[in-house]
């Protein structure tokens, strides 16, 4: 390499090296032959040339390099105070409320049908199992249900917890460091990205029994009182029993005409103490109650064998 650069320094050229190092006499005759020598210098000369061109070449700049890119958020997550798994459910927009025009009056205050968007926020795959309420009410030390009560609706730790009001629910959203789903974050979960259905597997009634934990048994329902949680398939989202099963509080006040006013984003619900949400439909319900624009609401003092929940994040406060 150093030797061609020397010679490159003194303007010789290749066809000086060939007349001055190859010429020799063969049969009286001078022929130009290439020794060894010369043609290991043409082709050290033809590698050197695509060396010195590599070095000459400009170092690529990224068109991104100085772009900070955050980060998407997981489809999937473990929270790690109570270890429950969340999903998912991406920001969008949906219409809410009973798109059908059902028959029975208590279906009028599910209309009327209006646009709502929705930030991106995550959600508990299942309702609160009885051991991850024993575990908040270890840490904390927060009332105890009657368990006697509990035990006779919900007999393991993998069925939903049953017989909390509507603060505990909030209590034990506090100590998670979540917070329960507004009205409107519950029904575009629960549809599963499914538009203008009834349930979260579709329209049909014929096929509930194998979707649902209700009234009587059935098909794949098999149960007098609550099933374990994620006894039946999950809807669109990855989300089990949001229909059945438990009634699932909602962090809403109540008001009947509060869909004529509701705002287009992110609807926080009216503030009115006396009466909350619930919503899902439970064990013991008629198939019509689990439509997912179905409403219903209780003193926020109720607990009962029929009520439950299940707890929200807000994707801008995920770690």
């Amino acid at each position: 390499m150093y030797l061609l650069v020397s010679l490159s320094d003194r303007d010789l050229h290749l066809e000086d090296l060939i007349s001055y190092n190859c010429k020799k006499p063969i049969g009286g005759n001078m022929m130009r032959k290439p020794s060894w020598i010369l043609l290991a210098l043409l082709i050290l000369t033809g590698c050197d040339d695509e060396i010195i061109k590599e070095e000459k070449k400009p170092k690529a700049v990224s068109e991104t390099e100085s772009i900070e890119i955050e980060p998407p958020l997981p489809d999937k997550i473990t929270w790690d105070k109570d270890g429950s798994k969340m999903v998912l459910i991406l920001a969008g927009k949906f219409k809410m409320g009973d798109s059908k025009n059902e028959p029975e009056p208590r279906m009028r205050d599910a209309r009327p049908v209006h646009r709502v968007e929705l930030d991106a926020f995550y959600m508990d795959i299942y309702e609160v199992s009885v051991g991850r309420y024993k575990k908040f009410l270890a840490e904390t030390g927060h009332r105890q249900p009657d368990w006697n009560a509990v035990n006779e609706y919900s007999p393991t730790d993998e069925h939903p917890i049953v017989f909390v009001r509507w603060d505990d629910a909030v209590a034990y959203a506090n100590w998670a460091g979540k917070r329960l789903p507004t009205e409107a974050e519950w029904e575009y979960a629960a549809r599963g990205g499914l538009a203008g259905k009834r349930y979260p597997w579709g329209d049909g009634e014929d096929v509930a029994r194998d979707h649902a934990n209700y009234n009587g048994v059935g098909g794949k329902d098999k149960w007098k009182y609550c099933s374990s949680v994620g006894s039946f398939e999950a809807n669109g989202h990855g989300l089990y029993d949001m229909a059945g099963n438990v009634y699932e509080w909602c962090a809403d006040g109540y008001s009947k005409g509060y869909y004529k006013n509701s705002p287009a984003k992110n609807p926080p619900g009216p503030n009115i103490d006396s009466s909350r949400l619930l919503r899902g439909g439970s064990w013991t319900n008629d198939v019509s109650l689990l439509r997912v624009a179905s409403r219903n609401h209780n003193i926020p003092t109720n607990k009962n064998r029929l009520n439950g929940f299940r707890c929200c994040v807000s994707g801008s406060d995920y770690p």
